[in-house]
């Protein structure tokens, strides 16, 4: 009988993965720093999100428009919940006008989700370059992330409940500023190391 290898266990696997990416952080919501502005009632501290992130579904109607013209309008939503960031809002594609969203070149890849690639928004005589992103293949356990999309709120009109979005410091994350969150949060300047 041929000597054959050990089936891979994937529960463990990724528990490893994520454990190691999760390692490479000081600050990983089990304890908000000295620094952290305290929440008020009905508000949350992006210090008390986990790192790995977690996925939170969110029933509040999204709006986003780009141009002025109505391209998504969703209420289910996910809210990626991570470490010292505001809220990445991802929207279901089955929700958008599809015709807004078209391919991007360029990926990039992030160490809990996976390879994403990027969407140009094109609406009301407006055209935004990578504005959009998203993944065909999340890794574990991100896979509810499959078929849906992120915006950057820098030049698309982003709503949620009617309250109209803020772009995160520094323009590489794509996270959400809505008033319900306190930080500080990664992207500004001297926040490299969060």
């Amino acid at each position: 009988m041929p000597n054959t290898p050990p089936t891979p266990d994937p529960v463990a696997a990724t528990a490893t993965r994520l454990a190691r990416a999760a390692s490479l952080w000081t600050w990983t919501g089990q304890a908000r720093p000295s620094f952290a502005a305290k929440p008020q009632p009905n508000q949350e501290s992006v210090w008390d999100y986990p790192r790995p992130p977690r996925l939170a579904p969110d029933a509040r109607e999204v709006i986003v428009r780009v141009g002025g013209v109505e391209i998504l309008r969703t209420v289910r939503a996910l809210r990626l919940l991570e470490t010292a960031s505001p809220p990445s809002w991802y929207l279901p594609l089955a929700d958008a006008v599809g015709a807004a969203f078209v391919p991007a070149v360029g990926s990039s890849h992030c160490e809990w989700k996976g390879s994403a690639r990027y969407w140009t928004l094109v609406a009301g005589g407006v055209r935004l370059e990578r504005a959009a992103w998203s993944y065909d293949a999340p890794l574990a356990p991100y896979e509810a992330l499959r078929g849906y999309v992120a915006l950057y709120p820098t030049n698309a009109e982003c709503l949620v409940n009617g309250e109209r979005v803020r772009p995160q410091d520094g323009g590489f994350y794509g996270g959400w500023v809505t008033n319900e969150i306190v930080g500080p949060w990664k992207g500004g300047p001297g926040s490299g190391g969060w």
